[in-house]
């Protein structure tokens, strides 16, 4: 079955000047692909991985071309246009994603970068993105354990912290006092589960609690160490910045480390970096 909003892999039936049309089966028939995305030397019976979704028409196409989101997805998209019913963002096609006003918490200006969900709009079909999170997150009960490795997405800052997206499924929030590196909206990486409270409501942080992220921060920087040569110019005199570029951890938890491992005599303290010990 075809799959609008998704990327779908579909056999080429008949060429034309304008393009080759592929098998959408009964329920789609033939969908085009426009010549000027058709892979080089692509002939009948090929089978191609093409993305679907309508054209300014409201036409069923196929694209070879990649959207910065698929249905289900959150991204950060730019608003290119607003117009007498919404507003639209650039998600990487030739025909733009409206944002209906209907969608939108507050009001979208031109030239934004917002965060948005695309989506399939059940009364009529079409793609559409939204702003209102609230629709799509919770909507199952959270099955995490404390200590699990998620992948989260940035989505709005608060008084507190930073509001994330867990799996795609579910809120979470990272303070503010726990955070570290360069955090913004859009910004996707992996988190921790740190607390999910009875109301329901989960508590991320960036790293692995307690002496699990300390004896996995070890083994770093021993490779690290080991990769270069045997020295390196990180110590506890090192900013923030410059110890997460390394090790994407905060300098709290590198000093305990590298204290760890220099009471072991792994590695030996000097006044601009750090060495593994020989000894």
């Amino acid at each position: 079955m075809i799959r609008i909003g998704q990327y779908n892999t579909l056999e080429v039936v008949k060429k034309v000047e304008f393009g080759v049309f592929l098998d959408g089966g009964e329920d789609f028939g033939n969908i085009l692909l426009p010549k000027a995305v058709v892979p080089s030397g692509t002939d009948l019976g090929d089978q191609l991985e093409v993305f679907i979704y309508f054209d300014s028409n409201d036409e069923i196409i196929a694209t070879t071309k990649q959207p910065f989101a698929t249905v289900g997805d959150f991204a950060l998209l730019r608003v290119v246009g607003i117009c007498s019913f919404g507003a639209f963002v650039d998600w990487g096609l030739d025909k733009d994603l409206l944002v209906p006003f209907s969608e939108q918490r507050r009001r979208l200006e031109e030239g934004q970068d917002i965060m948005v969900r695309v989506y399939t709009d059940k009364a009529s079909g079409r793609i559409v993105g939204s702003t209102k999170f609230n629709r799509f997150l919770d909507k199952t009960p959270a099955n995490y354990t404390v200590g699990q490795e998620v992948q989260v997405l940035i989505a709005e800052t608060s008084e507190l912290g930073y509001k994330a997206v867990i799996e795609d499924q579910h809120w979470g929030l990272l303070f503010r006092t726990e955070s570290f590196g360069k955090l913004f909206p859009g910004k996707k990486l992996k988190a921790y589960v740190k607390e999910i409270r009875e109301d329901g409501k989960i508590n991320l942080s960036l790293q692995k609690a307690g002496r699990a992220k300390v004896d996995d921060l070890a083994d770093k920087v021993l490779t690290t160490l080991a990769r270069k040569g045997g020295f390196m110019p990180l110590s506890d005199k090192s900013s923030p910045d410059e110890i997460f570029k390394e090790f994407r951890t905060s300098k709290a938890t590198f000093k305990k480390t590298i204290g760890g491992l220099y009471k072991q005599g792994m590695i030996v303290i000097e006044r601009d970096g750090i060495r593994l010990n020989d000894n």
